[in-house]
């Protein structure tokens, strides 16, 4: 798995607005430790109306069946058994408006 693939994660159990369930994520970063950092996508527009969320649109490379909006806020690790199937990869514009929103958020 690498930077800016688009994975069907398992993220399992939640708690408060944790996003939860099956669900594609876009994967932030190599292997380390057996965790990979992941950004979870919802289809649901009102998301847009937190900071840190960017619109990425369904094309046959990302694999995305519906609009979806990248959860940036919701940055996380968890562990590479979670990854069920790559179903497609961001291009190089949209992972780089997702690295500004990961900059901005966490002030870097």
């Amino acid at each position: 798995m690498k930077k800016g693939e688009i994975w069907v994660i398992d993220s399992g159990d939640s708690n408060g607005h944790e996003q939860s369930g099956i669900r594609p994520a876009i994967v932030f970063s190599g292997v380390v430790a057996g965790l990979v950092m992941v950004v979870s996508l919802t289809s649901n527009s009102r998301a847009l109306r937190f900071a840190h969320t960017v619109q990425i649109t369904p094309t046959a490379s990302n694999g995305l069946t519906a609009p979806s909006i990248a959860l940036v806020f919701q940055l996380r690790a968890i562990d590479v058994k979670r990854l069920e199937k790559k179903i497609g990869s961001l291009t190089v514009g949209e992972l780089k408006l997702i690295n500004r929103e990961i900059k901005k958020m966490l002030r870097i």
